[in-house]
């Protein structure tokens, strides 16, 4: 077997620079997630559930096309579905097109909690992130993102869809 050369080592720059890109994607989920359990009772991953499902038709999305949404197993999809469910947020049926498919819906309280849970969350992005810099840094935080998204994930992700303002 081929030997293959050593990884060439970060340089201060890249160094310094992954280091701080590091440390903010340890450190800001827990500061999203306890903003919401605190104010919302909701994770930030449930937060994102209700969103998504809040933005498709009829408030409903295949089990499957929730977890790409979300970047998560079915597994762990399922068992925040089914926190929501005991919360009566979202119901899970059969998909009547296709009985191999789970449909999660939303329900008409899991959109209140949504919907009141966006303001708290909004301003808590807002602080965390938008506060903190300027106009042109928040573009080119958003083009750097999609650069590196597309990278980590070519074959594409969910986008928000550009008549959102929240989120």
């Amino acid at each position: 077997m081929p030997q293959s050369s050593a990884p060439r080592p970060f340089d201060d720059d890249e160094l310094q620079t992954w280091s701080a890109v590091a440390t903010v994607l340890e450190w800001l989920p827990s500061a999203l997630d306890a903003q919401l359990v605190r104010d919302s009772g909701l994770t930030h991953f449930e937060y994102g559930i209700l969103f998504a499902l809040s933005g498709a038709t009829e408030g409903t999305l295949r089990m499957s096309t929730l977890a790409h949404y979300s970047n998560s197993s079915l597994s762990r999809l399922s068992r925040a579905v089914a926190r929501l469910e005991k919360k009566a947020w979202v119901q899970r049926r059969p998909d009547p097109a296709d009985g191999r498919y789970t449909l999660a819906t939303l329900t008409d309280e899991g959109l209140q909690r949504a919907q009141q849970a966006t303001p708290g969350h909004v301003d808590n992005v807002r602080h965390l992130v938008f506060d903190s810099l300027t106009s042109a840094q928040a573009r080119q935080l958003r083009e750097i993102s999609h650069r590196i998204l597309g990278s980590v994930r070519p074959d594409g992700a969910w986008q928000a869809k550009e008549s959102r303002s929240s989120d």
